[in-house]
């Protein structure tokens, strides 16, 4: 009851220990990014955006051209599968403990990260640790509903829980 109790107090405007001490690190400056960014400090993350390429910054985003250093409480969430700078972020992302990383692309087929880091020497184990899919099957089309998506999933993660409904 105790749990119950804490839940209802914090969805009640209580301050939530957990607060602030999560880091969201989105890989990659896109229309996902942004709202994972925005939405990720409603949510209480620090957020920084990773973005190598400084003619892709966005105004009015805290934008890194060097990795950070992430630690045991950082997401990092690799928001274009596209471009040729992949394999060296996501590999240097995964010679860092972060907590969970993540790359976004269609399910159906391997993704183009598992090459890139192949060619980059990086091993099978580090391989597996990247997500793909990522965030809740909810439908996303639009950017804002795949940064929602994939917090729901991160949150869900973070808390033990398969997500989705109740009950089913």
């Amino acid at each position: 009851m105790a749990t119950e109790d804490s839940a209802c107090a914090v969805a009640h405007g209580a301050d939530d220990s957990q607060a602030g001490t999560r880091t969201l690190v989105a890989v990659f400056a896109s229309p996902v990014a942004e709202f994972l960014l925005r939405y990720g400090e409603d949510l209480g993350y620090r957020t920084l955006l990773f973005e190598p390429d400084p003619s892709r910054a966005v105004p009015g985003v805290k934008v890194a051209a060097e990795l950070p250093d992430p630690d045991e409480d950082t997401d990092v969430v690799v928001t274009d599968h596209h471009r040729p700078e992949l394999g060296a972020a996501l590999r240097d992302v995964l010679a860092r403990p972060v907590r969970w990383a993540g790359v976004m692309g269609n399910p159906r087929h391997e993704g183009p990260h598992v090459a890139a880091l192949r060619s980059l020497g990086v091993a099978e184990v580090d391989i597996a640790r990247v997500h793909r899919p990522i965030g809740l099957d909810i439908g996303s089309r639009r950017p804002a509903e795949i940064a929602i998506a994939t917090l729901a999933g991160l949150i869900a993660d973070r808390n033990g829980r398969p997500g989705g409904f109740f009950g089913r």
